[in-house]
C-alpha cells in the first residue's frame, strides 16, 4: 500500500458519520387562534427539525403549545405564519386530496385515550385505516402489525377485553399499519401506570430504532422524555431549551 493510500484510508476512518436527513421541519412557525373575538397565540416563532429515525419529546406545562405543534406536524392544522415541511413538502400548499394522502401514507397518530372503536375487534381496529384507503391485503398487514407489538394472539378480542397497556399497543399497531415515516404521540402513557407506561415507551423506542421511524411525542413526564434522543422544553408557545440525550 502506498503512503498516499494509507493517508486516504486514515482520512476515511476519521470522518464523522453523516447526519440523518430531516423528515419534519418547522420554520419560524407562529399559530394564532381566535377566542371570544381576541387572538390567542399558541405558538410563537418555533423552529424545529426532526430527522429520520429520531425520537424527540416535547415537554412543558398544559397550554405551552405541545398539542398545537403536533397538529401542525401532522397537517391536521396549519401555521398562521412560517412553514411546516413534511418530507420536503409544505403542508399549507396542499389540496384537500393531497393532505388526506399525506396523512394516510406518511403520518401515524397515537393518542392518550387510545381512540379504539369498541364495536370492532382488535384486528379490525388496526386494519381500519387501510380499509378506508381502499388498500388490498388489509387483514394480512393488520395481523403483521399486531405481531410487531406482541399481540398476535389477541386479534379476535374486543377492546373492552383488553388492559390499558394492551389497548395502547393496539393503537400503536393501528398507527403503524400504513408504515408511516412520522409517528405523532400525544401523552401516550398518560392513562397508564408507571410500569405499563415504561413498557409502551420501550416499545416505541424499539420501533424507532428497528423501523427507522421518526417519533415526535408530547408528554408532561420528564421520566418519559428521558427515553428520547432529544428533549424540547416549551414554555408559552416558544422553544425554551433543546437538550440532547
Amino acid at each position: 500500500m502506498t503512503e498516499t493510500s494509507r493517508d486516504l484510508d486514515s482520512f476515511a476512518v476519521l470522518q464523522p458519520a453523516p447526519e440523518a436527513p430531516v423528515l419534519l421541519r418547522l420554520e419560524d412557525v407562529t399559530k394564532n387562534y381566535e377566542s371570544q373575538g381576541e387572538a390567542v397565540r399558541a405558538l410563537a416563532g418555533v423552529s424545529l427539525n426532526v430527522s429520520r429515525g429520531e425520537f424527540v419529546s416535547l415537554v412543558g406545562r398544559s397550554g405551552c403549545g405541545k398539542s398545537t405543534l403536533l397538529n401542525l406536524a401532522g397537517a391536521m392544522d396549519f401555521p398562521t405564519l412560517g412553514r411546516v415541511l413534511l418530507d420536503g413538502v409544505a403542508t399549507s400548499g396542499l389540496s384537500d386530496a393531497s393532505l388526506t394522502q399525506l396523512r394516510r401514507e406518511k403520518v401515524g397518530f397515537i393518542f392518550q385515550s387510545f381512540q379504539l372503536l369498541h364495536t370492532l375487534s382488535v384486528v379490525e381496529n388496526v386494519e381500519l385505516p387501510l380499509m378506508l384507503a381502499g388498500k388490498a391485503g388489509a387483514r394480512e398487514l393488520a395481523e403483521e402489525r399486531l405481531k410487531w407489538v406482541e399481540l398476535a394472539d389477541l386479534g379476535a378480542r374486543m377492546p373492552y377485553q383488553l388492559s390499558g397497556g394492551q389497548m395502547q399497543r393496539v393503537a400503536i399497531a393501528r398507527a403503524l399499519v400504513n408504515s408511516p415515516q412520522l409517528l405523532l404521540a400525544d401523552e401516550p402513557t398518560g392513562n397508564l401506570d408507571t410500569t405499563t407506561g415504561n413498557t409502551i415507551l420501550e416499545l416505541l423506542q424499539r420501533i424507532v430504532r428497528d423501523r427507522r421511524t421518526s417519533l415526535l411525542m408530547a408528554t408532561h413526564s420528564l421520566e418519559a422524555a428521558s427515553m428520547s434522543d432529544r428533549v424540547v422544553r416549551m414554555r408559552d408557545g416558544r422553544v425554551e431549551e433543546v437538550v440532547q440525550r
